[in-house]
């Protein structure tokens, strides 16, 4: 039976979860999650977990932070006037931004903090500082 190697288009289910039990993501009901495995496409311990399975096996793999999106980076939270925003925008906390940086890309941000003088932007993923769990079942392998 074919198992997953580096470089094979497989089709995944899966269901991602933090320490807690609480569900974050999941393929249920939608098709399954079809990328090139070990080519970092995934996160670096989802990737890993892949390599060996075969189509209809099916795995629990707890991912520490470092294999994950890593630790909260304290650099990616900065303090802008709230005069900064166009006005158009209402800084509010949990609203989602874009941030243009110097090479013309945009890095999503999100506001955890406002008040008078400064607004709170967090551009770290929201799962970084996170270990997580997959279930993960191979679906196909290409």
């Amino acid at each position: 039976m074919a198992q997953v190697k580096q470089g094979d288009t497989v089709k995944v289910h899966y269901t991602g979860k933090l320490k807690d039990g609480t569900r974050f993501d999941s393929s249920e009901g939608r098709d399954p999650l079809e990328f090139q495995a070990g080519t970092g496409q995934v996160i670096k311990g989802f990737d890993e977990a892949l390599l060996g399975m075969a189509p209809g096996e099916k795995k629990i793999v707890d991912i520490p932070v470092e294999e994950a999106y890593g630790e909260k980076r304290e650099d990616l939270v900065i303090q802008v006037p709230p005069t900064q925003f166009p006005e158009e925008i209402d800084p509010a906390v949990g609203l989602q931004i874009e941030l243009h940086n110097q090479q013309g890309g945009t890095i999503p941000a999100i506001i955890t903090a406002v008040d008078e003088q400064n607004v709170t932007l967090d551009a770290n993923h929201p799962l970084s500082g996170k270990d997580l769990t997959f279930e993960i079942e191979v679906v196909d392998i290409a």
